[in-house]
């Protein structure tokens, strides 16, 4: 399934951040993304191909 991705919005990946939780903020949307965990805070960038890979769900942002 084709995601639009859009800064704001929360992306559940399929495998768990150590902290427990399997949802991100993204923060940043490119070749690259930002993301924020929900659980802990941690922010990371990592590759668009490793989040289109690994989206299980994604829920858009309310503007």
């Amino acid at each position: 399934m084709k995601y639009i991705y859009e800064v704001g919005d929360i992306v559940q990946l399929k495998k768990k951040h150590p902290c427990g939780s399997t949802e991100w903020q993204i923060l940043r949307v490119g070749a690259d993304f930002k993301l924020k965990c929900t659980g802990c805070g941690h922010e990371i960038m990592v590759s668009r191909t490793m989040v289109e890979k690994n989206t299980k769900n994604l829920k858009k942002a309310c503007n």
